[in-house]
């Protein structure tokens, strides 16, 4: 589990923005709502909820110190 300071990854950002699963999802409607990634993976939502809370990105971080 990362603590701390997450390192940006712009390759795997751009990935996630271009990939033909979000394309399809998005463009199909098939979206869950807010908040229901308990039912459909409560591990991964678990992982998720612990990871975000434990470390901080690098452009929040940058943001916080220059406004």
């Amino acid at each position: 589990m990362k603590y701390g300071i997450r390192k940006p990854n712009l390759k795997k950002s751009i990935a996630a923005r271009t990939s033909v699963k979000r394309f399809i999802r998005h463009n199909l409607g098939i979206k869950a709502p807010r908040g229901y990634g308990w039912l459909t993976n409560p591990k991964k939502a678990a992982y998720n909820r612990i990871y975000n809370r434990t470390s901080i990105s690098l452009f929040k971080l940058l943001k916080s110190i220059f406004k």
